[in-house]
């Protein structure tokens, strides 16, 4: 696997890319306060010989974490993207999104079908339907990068590995579990702060009148013990033209750090199948 930093829209932005050979590519993109490190547990299982690449989205991992808001707005991390696949010439792909990265590949997807051969989600949704609804939330998530800025990371970990949306990862190995916490302590302050502010859920647009018109094929998998996503992925299902809901036994939100194996199971046999 080879690690590599490349300059995008005055953006260093750090990616892991393996099989670079490979004629079909898979896309991951992790969720709040990930980085390229949550997705090798998937990679390790992978059987089929794709070329795949991780990406550190911005503000985390080690791709840059600006300290102006704007920058990390949705409309300008999907212009990152874009102009970071036409760089590496790679004009089709599947693409997989987790949590945020989710909303991360609905946007994408929205705005540059023609470059997505599928589009992957896993535990995610295309935002909050209502203006009141985004307002709330943008409230919420303002309050929180204060917070996270005022207290720093590791205040701001202890909190956040405890709420309830991660209660299912408490019976994993203390590993994984350290793994987790060590990823996320790597963060940054203004990184995750100006996330939240920049392309939190209350700020980002809402996509969900615009997923009817997505003719790709979609697969959204969910955890049975996260009712929320999983309702979510119901409503999403339902606006897609193509596309098909897996839920997995015994797991949350996170089904890549809990069952990494089925989870890379089930895309393998979805890419098969498709």
């Amino acid at each position: 696997m080879a690690s590599v930093m490349t300059s995008i829209r005055g953006i260093n932005v750090h990616y892991q890319i393996i099989n670079p050979q490979s004629e079909k590519t898979l896309v991951f993109l992790h969720g709040f306060t990930g980085s390229t490190k949550t997705w090798d547990p998937v990679i390790q299982s992978f059987q089929g010989a794709y070329r795949i690449i991780t990406v550190d989205l911005i503000g985390h991992g080690i791709t840059d974490a600006p300290y102006s808001a704007q920058r990390y707005s949705m409309e300008e991390q999907v212009e990152l993207l874009r102009e970071f696949f036409e760089a590496r010439r790679i004009p089709s792909f599947t693409l997989i999104g987790y949590s945020m990265g989710g909303r991360v590949a609905i946007a994408f997807a929205m705005k540059y079908a023609n470059m997505v051969e599928q589009l992957i989600l896993e535990s995610s949704s295309p935002g909050l339907l209502t203006t009141e609804e985004r307002a709330d939330r943008r409230k919420s998530d303002y309050l929180l990068a204060d917070h996270i800025e005022k207290d720093g990371i590791e205040a701001f970990i202890n909190h956040w590995e405890n709420i309830p949306l991660f209660d299912s990862q408490k019976g994993l190995p203390d590993t994984t579990k350290q793994a987790i916490r060590k990823e996320r302590l790597d963060q940054r302050e203004i990184g995750l702060a100006n996330s939240l502010r920049g392309m939190g859920t209350g700020q980002q647009p809402s996509y969900w009148e615009e997923l009817q018109s997505f003719t790709k094929p979609v697969l959204i998998i969910t955890g049975q013990l996260d009712e929320k996503f999983e309702q979510k992925a119901y409503a999403m299902k339902k606006r897609f033209q193509c596309c098909e809901n897996v839920i997995v036994p015994n797991v949350g939100h996170a089904i890549h750090v809990e069952n990494p194996q089925t989870f890379a199971t089930i895309i393998e046999e979805h890419l098969e199948f498709i």
